[in-house]
């Protein structure tokens, strides 16, 4: 019998309460679903998180925040090279949402009325992915309001393909949209718009 995993941190609670959210959302993810998901009795889940379940669910928007600020968001703002970046943007994204199997938990937090607590976070993870986008679409030339357009259409695409791939069952419609998605911009790159 393998021995059951003792957390000993706030963080190392992070990554398997954010999947309880993923599976069950912000409303079904009781404390027991989150507790047999860490494998914390609900007295920990409290002594680590005393604001309940809505602190567990800031503190996994703040480890969501802090993975896409390194992996996507500052990559898009920094890469001198855009296609570069948006080639690599859509590579990362489709390692992290598993190809569309995996929920997005922000997006899932917009789409019922426990969002509303998190709304300004919500807000601002995705202004920001668009406003990376859009200027490192920029940077490539492609003039601001169509870099504007092309990034809104490019997030909203990627969330639609992880609603639809779940909905199908059919991973290849996220790789198939993912790669549309991708060619559009690098398109608009090559083309200075």
């Amino acid at each position: 019998m393998t021995p059951k995993r003792v957390l000993t941190d706030r963080a190392a609670a992070l990554p398997a309460l954010a999947e309880a959210f993923r599976t069950h959302g912000f409303d079904g993810a009781s404390l027991a679903v989150l507790s047999k998901a860490t494998g914390l009795g609900k007295g920990s889940l409290y002594n680590f998180f005393p604001g309940g379940k809505e602190e567990m669910m800031a503190a996994v928007l703040d480890d969501i925040d802090r993975w896409f600020d390194a992996a996507i968001f500052r990559p898009l703002e920094d890469d001198p090279d855009p296609a570069a970046a948006v080639a690599s943007m859509f590579d990362v994204v489709s390692g992290y949402f598993l190809s569309g199997r995996r929920v997005c938990v922000v997006a899932s937090l917009g789409l019922n009325a426990a969002g509303e607590v998190f709304a300004a976070r919500v807000r601002k993870y995705f202004a920001r992915w668009i406003a990376a986008l859009a200027a490192c679409l920029a940077r490539g030339n492609v003039p601001p309001p169509q870099a504007a357009e092309l990034a809104e259409a490019a997030v909203s695409g990627i969330q639609g393909a992880i609603v639809l791939t779940r909905a199908l069952g059919d991973e290849a419609a996220f790789r198939r949209a993912i790669d549309r998605l991708c060619a559009t911009l690098l398109g608009a790159i090559e083309r200075g718009g």
